[in-house]
């Protein structure tokens, strides 16, 4: 039996299994998809938020603000791309300021540090692409942005190193409770657990209705975004708000860790399985953000993606023990900002455990430190070490990204290793530059069934069924 299973293995998942890692526990999660941060976790906006956007003296400002520091710590300790940019959210007149008045006043309650008002030289001394038109801002130099599927991955790796368990493809069907604890149905098999935690985003209500009467309901909300080229990494220095609406944050622009520009989202009601992007959704994406950035060049853009967000229409995330089936937990409703709140979150939840008599002892083998090699990161008295340790750093896979053949061995060989394109893309970024994969995917093909053995039909590009080839189209020499 274990101790505790997780459902769910986007950020908030696999926060919680890195923080019950510190503790000698048998934890276990549980994930439908082929890899983690296949969710919400990997299509979001990335961004570190500082906390003067919910309502004072709810557990998501709490989270929010402590989260915003676990997350730089985290990242430090984990060596996940991180970077502190801080924000600004942008009025144009007298009504927007006295939106912006009012932000303030809430995240001074949250006790978001050195929050304060801007305008005139000072705005556009920190933003000089912004338009003309812009009267004051909110600067939130708190807020930053971070790889989010990496700040997921890498928290599972390190649980898995220090006894934690994954299982992939996965899928929960069933929870019972009985005896001293639940058995937990899946298509793989039953697992029996003293403790149960439902982190399953937009499928959270699916998996709290298996053990307790409904008392939330998820309306997945979708958004539409742009990524842009590195040749428009100077567009902007912080991420850039609209003022909010009551449809969420409004249509930003900000810089990625890896150099790019994203510009998103809209939003609108999804529909479950439908991940495309549309033309009226990324043109409303667009207009919107050319009013605060009206130099954008949308004709960088190198990709567009839909991401989805886990609206159960409240305020406030939903965090704790169930009331009608106890040592059943929840960690649901988490929308923007569960990214920044998922190690806070993590934390909560793992003291919850605690109280509810799962005994801690510290694991010897607790992974509190990991280091990555990039070599595009790399000085080239540091390159050249690399490769005379490793002759595979020498072989560039991936040219507009500089990913080595040695850093996706690497990847391929951590705890979880990434069995589809998308995957590896996640851990080491070959495909992620200016061509897609257009030009490294075969070669970064090749790799991954080599190394595991598998024909190369039987590589996914991302889910399952998301096939890249079906077998060969000629065998032999010219007749």
């Amino acid at each position: 039996m274990e101790d505790v299973i997780i459902i769910g293995g986007g950020i908030c998942g696999c926060s919680l299994l890195y923080e019950l890692s510190r503790y000698k526990l048998k934890v276990l999660l549980l994930e439908k998809e082929n890899d983690v941060a296949c969710g919400t976790s990997k299509a979001n906006s990335a961004i570190v938020h500082a906390g003067y956007d919910p309502e004072p003296d709810t557990s998501m400002a709490r989270f929010n603000v402590e989260g915003n520091i676990l997350i730089e710590r985290l990242c430090r300790d984990l060596d996940i791309m991180y970077k502190k940019t801080g924000s600004l959210v942008v009025g144009f007149g007298e009504e927007d300021r006295r939106s912006i008045e009012k932000l303030l006043e809430k995240g001074n309650k949250n006790r978001v540090p050195d929050l304060r008002i801007i305008e005139g030289e000072e705005l556009f001394r920190l933003e000089p692409n912004l338009s003309r038109e812009a009267s004051c801002a909110l600067y939130a130099p708190s807020a930053g942005i971070v790889c989010p599927w990496e700040l997921a991955s890498a928290q599972a790796e390190c649980a898995v190193r220090g006894g934690a368990k994954v299982e992939l493809d996965c899928e929960v069907r069933g929870i019972k409770k009985e005896g001293g604890g639940f058995t937990v149905t899946s298509g793989r098999g039953n697992y029996q657990s003293r403790f149960v935690v439902n982190a399953a985003g937009v499928d959270s209500d699916t998996v709290s209705r298996m053990v307790e009467p409904e008392f939330f309901a998820i309306t997945p909300k979708s958004g539409e975004y742009f990524i842009l080229d590195t040749t428009e990494s100077n567009l902007v220095n912080t991420v850039v708000f609209p003022c909010p609406s009551k449809l969420g944050k409004g249509v930003l622009v900000a810089p990625t860790v890896h150099g790019n520009i994203i510009v998103g989202p809209d939003s609108k009601d999804f529909k479950r399985g439908d991940y495309a992007t549309t033309a009226v959704g990324l043109e409303y994406v667009r207009r919107n953000a050319l009013r605060s950035i009206p130099s954008i060049n949308f004709r960088a853009s190198i990709r567009n993606f839909s991401g989805l967000r886990a609206d159960a229409g409240l305020e406030d995330f939903i965090v704790g023990e169930s009331r009608e089936a106890p040592g059943f937990f929840n960690i649901a409703a988490v929308k923007s900002p569960g990214l920044t709140s998922s190690p806070s979150i993590a934390r909560e939840i793992a003291g919850q455990l605690n109280r509810s008599g799962l005994a801690f002892e510290p694991n010897p083998q607790f992974q509190a430190k990991r280091r990555v090699k990039r070599f595009r990161d790399m000085n080239e008295e540091e390159r050249r070490a690399a490769i005379r340790e490793n002759p595979l750093y020498g072989n560039i896979v991936c040219r507009c990204e500089t990913v080595t053949e040695g850093e996706i061995i690497d990847a391929l060989e951590r705890p979880l290793p990434p069995r589809s394109l998308d995957a590896l893309k996640r851990r080491c970024a070959p495909g992620m530059g200016r061509c897609q994969g257009g030009f490294c995917g075969s070669r970064v093909l090749a790799l991954i069934a080599r190394h595991f053995n598998l024909k190369p039909e039987d590589v996914p590009k991302d889910r399952r069924g998301m096939y890249i080839i079906t077998g060969e189209t000629k065998k032999g020499g010219a007749p």
